[in-house]
């Protein structure tokens, strides 16, 4: 009889546990994907709450937004959010400026193409030591950050008008973002194509 109350106990265990581990595991994603709507002219985004509107101020930037840190990464990343009439000097330019502010040494950098609704956008993702700006930007200085990335994303509205959003911090705190700034503007890695520069 002991025995067979024994069996119940951890047959029901067995059942129970994992049921409850499930509940713990399906809240986190539901967390980590709540967002909040942000428009900034014509450009709508669907931004994670985490990410936190900066006090920063740039007169070339229409937001800043400070990125949490990953496990591990002692800096927070910085998401920031430009537009500029004419088109800002065109796709490819400035695509290649991105790649340009990493060192050659150890750089890695991917370039990919793709599809937001009626919108399109270029993604490059970069990778090595970036030369962060330091102090005024008039002064142009500059200091080595080896261990970093940016995702740098230019997106085509419909009605021709262009925005550049880049994301700039730790290796691993930017890689963690990569699907929510996708996410951020309607797009997602799955379907992007290769573009060559």
């Amino acid at each position: 009889m002991r025995f067979l109350k024994t069996i119940c106990v951890a047959s029901v265990l067995t059942i129970f546990v994992p049921a409850a581990a499930n509940v713990i595991l399906a809240d986190e994603p539901a967390k980590a994907a709540e967002t909040v709507t942000v428009k900034l002219k014509d450009l709508d985004l669907k931004m994670p709450k985490s990410w936190a509107a900066s006090d920063v101020k740039n007169s070339m930037r229409l937001a800043t937004y400070d990125i949490p840190a990953a496990a591990g990464d002692k800096e927070k990343g910085e998401l920031a959010i430009s537009t500029f009439a004419g088109g800002g000097g065109g796709i490819e330019p400035n695509l290649a400026r991105w790649i340009g502010q990493f060192s050659e040494e150890g750089r890695k950098a991917v370039v990919k193409k793709g599809k937001a609704g009626e919108n399109e956008y270029y993604i490059v993702d970069i990778t090595g030591t970036f030369q962060k700006s330091v102090g005024p930007p008039v002064l142009r200085k500059t200091e080595a950050a080896p261990g970093y990335r940016m995702l740098g994303m230019i997106v085509v509205l419909k009605n021709e008008e262009v925005y550049f959003l880049k994301l700039t911090g730790p290796d691993a705190t930017v890689k963690a973002q990569s699907e929510a700034l996708r996410a951020a503007v309607g797009g997602k890695s799955a379907g992007e194509t290769d573009y060559e520069l």
